[in-house]
């Protein structure tokens, strides 16, 4: 009944209001692809109905919103925005890439020479991606993230997103889904032999060599730490 009681209180009203505003604006800084297609009005009162069930749990707000895009995917205003989720769910990619640890970078050039068969290689800390099968999430998310609009129509088909970090600084581009599915059997210990043999299962068709290329020169993996003489 005392802590009630002092909850009761005029200031306390003023600390939780203020502490709402700050849990929206950290929201809206967190999410600027969903903010610019939604706007900010509508983006303002989701993010209130959010803040109020779901209050921050680490003091560094970047990391707020780690449920927001399954909030989305049952927000009833947002049932007809399907690929909302898939965009928010891309906005905490970007954030997740960006305050990774550090680690070395697998490239070609650590790769060439060894047994790729029974190579095993480990996705790097700041490498995201996602696969969305009906949903062209990753070109919406990307325009987005554009400073100017982008007019052109978009290809209504699945696609693969992948979010690295190098050299500071977050990149993103599409992959395919056998390159999706190649990077969860490398999470998951495989060697690349084994790993490409269920990228081919899942596409039989893709060039493998090419898409593990592209995640080579993305940066997707982690090599080993440079020797000091």
């Amino acid at each position: 009944p005392e802590l009630r009681a002092l909850g009761a209180q005029p200031a306390f009203a003023v600390y939780r209001n203020t502490d709402r505003k700050g849990c929206i604006a950290t929201l809206q800084a967190n999410f600027p692809a969903v903010v610019r297609l939604v706007g900010e009005p509508w983006f303002r009162a989701a993010a209130a109905i959010h803040a109020a069930a779901e209050a921050p749990q680490d003091g560094r707000l970047l990391h707020y919103g780690h449920g927001f895009a399954d909030f989305l995917r049952h927000f009833e205003p947002a049932s007809e925005l399907g690929y909302l989720p898939g965009v928010a769910q891309l906005d905490a990619f970007w954030r997740e890439a960006h305050v990774a640890p550090d680690a070395p970078v697998a490239g070609a050039g650590w790769v060439a020479g060894r047994d790729l068969a029974t190579l095993v290689l480990e996705p790097h800390p700041a490498a995201r991606w996602a696969w969305f099968p009906d949903q062209p999430i990753f070109s919406i998310w990307e325009r987005n993230r554009r400073p100017d609009p982008v007019d052109e129509e978009l290809d209504w088909q699945g696609e693969g997103a992948l979010l690295t970090r190098q050299h500071d600084s977050v990149q993103w581009q599409a992959i395919p889904q056998a390159g999706c599915v190649f990077l969860d059997a490398c999470a998951q210990g495989a060697r690349l032999a084994d790993a490409a043999e269920e990228a081919l299962l899942t596409d039989p068709d893709v060039d493998l060599a090419a898409t593990f290329g592209i995640l080579l020169r993305a940066g997707a993996f982690v090599g080993a730490q440079p020797s000091i003489a």
